[in-house]
């Protein structure tokens, strides 16, 4: 063990990671109950969304524990599980059978940016505001998507949006159950989330809101996870749109882990491990078509695991097998009502949203191709649609006002991928 993750010359010992992975574990598990939910809408079966979870964490744990020997969690990513759900599946047209397939051919992609200098290229082309935006943006439709699954807002044929049954019992627990959760936040309790979604799922129960089934303590049938795994679907494949919603995919994937992987190895004073740390990430991703979830990121609850003293890839392979564990659970993770798993979009996205105070509103041609992804991600419900109009607007900006010399060649290529896809896709 000492000489797979180097404990001594990192400092730390085999308690202080094990204490670290399970801190980790008990920071970030709620995506079990987060993310199967969202695959569900999609159509993936609800259990065998829970199983591809847990197998894809503790898959994408080991990888990067092992391969980067750093303490950074490979688990479904927030914001991109919408993605997936809400852009490729319900606006997009595809099957969730093809869009697994996208997830896989993305993950080709990033696997190809990560393993060849193109990943440098690609990061120094894209300017911080429109990085920025992007994750704002998708927290905004965190926010939007936690409030109609709640029952908050809901569609009306006279507004966009509309206010839905306030007096509703799943109305009040979600209200409920975000005061807690922002409670439990900002007093930074352990396992914050974890254990809001365990007393909001209790509230629901009280109000009527949730059933409860026998329990029992025992592995579960794969048989309705094998009509998961790898089951992409391939009939798309000729569709130059298919093509495109992967790379569209791909882009936002190595936008938003490169910066999670600069900051957690910042955190960590170990730049030269971020090389390994994405290559890892994006043999995660690759992963994940096949175990038939959403793609992988290198989370944000990593910082858990580094602040309670985690340094080697043994806190990340702990959390893994604790993962694997849960697998145990999952009558208990199926009781979980939507509205316990709202207050967490919620919070999360309010969270990302902290992000916009990084884009200057001092130069326009900054700022508006930023606002647009903005208002666009979630007005649009689509994140690829909403990133597209910032790509292509910003160069056209710069153009205009005699600055195209500022805008890196790889960036004209992307809004120009950009622009195809909408000429296929609205004209034809």
């Amino acid at each position: 063990m000492e000489r797979l993750f180097k404990l001594s010359q990192y400092g730390t010992t085999f308690g202080k990671e094990l204490s670290a992975g399970f801190i980790s574990y008990i920071t970030v598990v709620y995506i079990i109950i987060v993310n199967s939910t969202i695959l569900a809408v999609a159509g993936i079966p609800l259990e065998a969304g829970i199983i591809a979870t847990i197998l894809t964490s503790f898959f994408g744990c080991l990888v990067i524990g092992l391969w980067s020997n750093t303490p950074m969690l490979l688990i479904p990513g927030m914001g991109l599980n919408a993605m997936f759900t809400y852009t490729i599946v319900q606006s997009g047209g595809f099957t969730w059978q093809e869009a697994l397939a996208v997830v896989f051919v993305a993950g080709i992609i990033f696997v190809i940016i990560a393993f060849t200098p193109l990943a440098k290229i690609i990061t120094s082309s894209i300017p911080d505001s429109l990085k920025e935006a992007i994750s704002v943006g998708i927290g905004i439709l965190l926010i939007l998507i936690g409030f109609d699954n709640a029952g908050i807002i809901t569609n009306s044929e006279h507004t966009l949006l509309a206010i839905g049954d306030l007096s509703s019992p799943s109305v009040i627990v979600t209200f409920i159950g975000l005061i807690i959760t922002i409670f439990l936040f900002i007093k930074n309790v352990p396992g914050n989330l974890l254990l809001s979604i365990f007393i909001t799922s209790a509230l629901a129960l009280l109000f009527g809101g949730a059933k409860v089934e026998k329990l029992t303590f025992s592995t579960p049938s794969f048989t309705e996870y094998f009509s998961v795994f790898g089951q992409m679907s391939w009939g798309q494949v000729g569709n130059f749109i298919f093509w495109l919603t992967s790379i569209s995919l791909a882009m936002v994937l190595v936008f938003e882990n490169i910066g999670l992987i600069h900051g957690h190895t910042k955190m960590l004073k170990r730049p030269e491990s971020s090389k390994k740390s994405l290559q890892a990430t994006a043999v995660s991703v690759l992963s994940s078509g096949v175990f038939g979830t959403s793609p992988t990121v290198a989370s944000v609850e990593s910082a858990a695991g580094i602040t309670a003293g985690g340094r080697t890839g043994l806190t990340s392979v702990i959390t893994g097998f604790l993962f694997l564990a849960s697998i145990l659970f999952i009558p208990v993770i199926k009781m979980v009502p939507s509205s316990a798993v709202s207050p967490v979009l919620i919070l999360i996205g309010i969270l990302m949203l902290q992000n916009i105070v990084h884009i200057s509103m001092d130069d326009l041609t900054e700022s508006f191709p930023a606002l647009l992804i903005i208002v666009l991600i979630p007005l649009t419900y689509s994140i690829a649609d909403g990133m597209a109009i910032g790509f292509i607007i910003y160069p056209l900006m710069k153009l205009l006002m005699g600055q195209g010399k500022e805008i890196h060649p790889a960036l004209y290529m992307i809004a120009l991928l950009f622009i195809s896809n909408f000429i296929i896709q609205y004209a034809f």
